[in-house]
């Protein structure tokens, strides 16, 4: 361990030459390539704050034991408070598998300099690494000091919570009253099948697919047990095993929508083209850092956006569906992993055969429904039962800002900005599994989400204290906010395709005009 102060510069010129530096509060963590590949969250969660003071985000994410471990990386200290330099991922720079950079995208940069929209690299633009300009963030309308503020008010909030043993999971009166009602829909759906009514044991089984995405959620975060290897096994046998979706994807995607929240360029969550966009900025084919390709906005998705506040609710029963699409080519693409993340083959193992298993019961019981219509109608039936989660997760932030404010803006008011909950009375709070309560989960992700309820008063007094928004809707009046959103979006859709006919024409009688012109003149 040293202690030796780094300046701003030399942290930078580090960072040019490949380094992973992290600030923690003040210290300055150098996380090695082999970590950085067997990371639980990812890689990417690591590379968004390289150059950046990570202290909040380290410090909700994990355990006390994990942020002992932390610390072992530390190769100096910076003073405080920390002018963030902008990760290069954030630029387009990745590091290849034989540690050479290469820029994946060209970047948009607003006239302010602080919103990086990532795009199709020009090759004419294409550079072997990244200068110093890069690493730069431009003129921030955000006060550095309110934002410092902030932050330290939020340590203070997350000691509150953990004195109030927040943070202790109630197995019994939490988790209990959701195991039975697990155990009734199961129930239930089983009984309605061996009584030949397909249709209602669909009912109930897509019902029950819905609640234990709760609790696959929760393991997720290791808002359970709070055991790494616990709750990816339970997590593995509710997502992949009673579900048919991996775990290990849902983790990584997820986690990199909790960092970047609302980004258009980095967060998977709102990045849902042909099918919808929550922003005209999609309009310019944006790179995903995330899915690494172009979310291409080509004729058939001015199509479907022209539409997507009407057929929303259409999208979004059928959603279960991309979770399949997004879970096994994970799966594929790690079974040729070569860097083995925590866990090591095991989990993927487990994850592998839940798969099969899945599809091996599930696909018996549609085969068993006596024809293939009863089949396919108990398919959809279960898949769109499943579906009011999936209204549940986009009312949380489809409707709030997708503006990036830059790196200075603090990790509290960066998840206050975009997101809101979702207001219903406590009990009908089991419908919404807690998470209506999404604002608060945002700040404390780890927390099981039987205490959110009691963490959120705490959240609203620290929002009154600092003069921040804690925005919240009811489940109507969210639904008309995101549904307003999106046909704000199509809206535009329209009258970029009324300009463009316009143009069209003009240029078409252009044509014509001196087409008429000149067999006039041969005449």
């Amino acid at each position: 361990m040293t202690t030796t102060t780094w300046t701003r510069e030399t942290v930078a010129s580090e960072i040019l030459v490949g380094a992973h530096l992290v600030i923690y509060h003040g210290l300055v963590l150098r996380i090695p390539t082999k970590w950085l590949d067997q990371h639980p969250g990812g890689s990417l969660c690591i590379q968004h704050f390289v150059g950046r003071d990570a202290t909040d985000e380290i410090d909700c994410y994990h355990s006390d034991h994990v942020l002992e471990l932390v610390r072992r990386y530390q190769v100096g200290t910076v003073a405080l408070p920390w002018k963030p330099l902008v990760p290069p991922v954030m630029s387009g720079w990745v590091r290849t598998k034989s540690d050479t950079w290469y820029n994946e995208a060209g970047t948009i940069r607003s006239d302010s300099g602080t919103q990086i929209l990532l795009v199709q690299k020009r090759r004419e633009d294409a550079t072997s690494t990244p200068d110093r300009a890069v690493l730069e963030l431009g003129s921030s309308d955000l006060s550095a000091e309110d934002q410092a503020r902030h932050s330290a008010a939020y340590k203070v909030l997350h000691r509150r919570v953990r004195d109030a043993g927040l943070y202790k999971t109630r197995y019994l009166t939490g988790h209990g009253p959701d195991v039975l009602r697990y155990a009734l829909l199961a129930s239930l759906s089983v009984y309605a099948y061996n009584h030949s009514w397909f249709l209602t044991s669909a009912v109930f089984l897509g019902l029950l697919w819905q609640q234990l995405t709760f609790i696959a959620h929760d393991l997720g975060h290791l808002g359970v047990t709070h055991n790494w290897i616990i709750d990816r096994i339970l997590g593995i046998f509710i997502a992949n095993w009673a579900g048919g979706v991996s775990i290990g994807w849902w983790v990584d995607d997820h986690n990199i929508h909790h960092l970047v929240p609302n980004h258009p360029s980095h967060d998977p969550s709102i990045e849902h083209l042909p099918f919808l966009a929550v922003s005209t900025v999609f309009f310019t084919s944006l790179w995903s850092s995330y899915y690494k390709r172009i979310l291409h906005f080509d004729r058939f998705a001015k199509v479907f956006i022209q539409l997507q506040h009407r057929l929303f609710y259409i999208v979004l029963a059928l959603a279960r569906f991309n979770f399949y699409a997004s879970s096994y080519p994970y799966i594929v693409r790690k079974a040729f992993d070569t860097k083995r993340a925590r866990g090591g083959r095991w989990a993927w193992w487990l994850e592998a055969v839940g798969i099969i298993s899945f599809w091996c019961w599930y696909g018996r019981v549609l085969a068993n429904c006596g024809s293939w219509k009863t089949g396919l109608a108990y398919l959809l039936i279960s898949h769109v039962a499943a579906s009011p989660v999936h209204i549940q997760i986009v009312l949380s932030h489809f409707s709030m800002p997708t503006a990036d404010l830059g790196p200075t803006e603090s990790f509290v008011d960066r998840q206050l900005r975009t997101t809101t909950d979702v207001i219903c009375d406590d009990s009908i709070g089991w419908i919404h599994g807690g998470l209506q309560l999404q604002v608060t989960h945002h700040l404390f992700p780890r927390l099981p989400r039987h205490n959110l309820k009691a963490a959120s008063l705490l959240v609203k007094d620290f929002t009154v204290e600092q003069g921040l928004v804690y925005a919240e809707f009811g489940w109507i009046n969210g639904q008309k906010e995101v549904l307003g959103v999106l046909k704000s979006v199509a809206d535009q859709v329209k009258l970029i395709g009324t300009v463009a006919d316009g143009e069209v024409a003009e240029v078409m009688g252009r044509k014509l005009g001196l087409r008429s012109c000149a067999d006039k003149k041969t005449l």
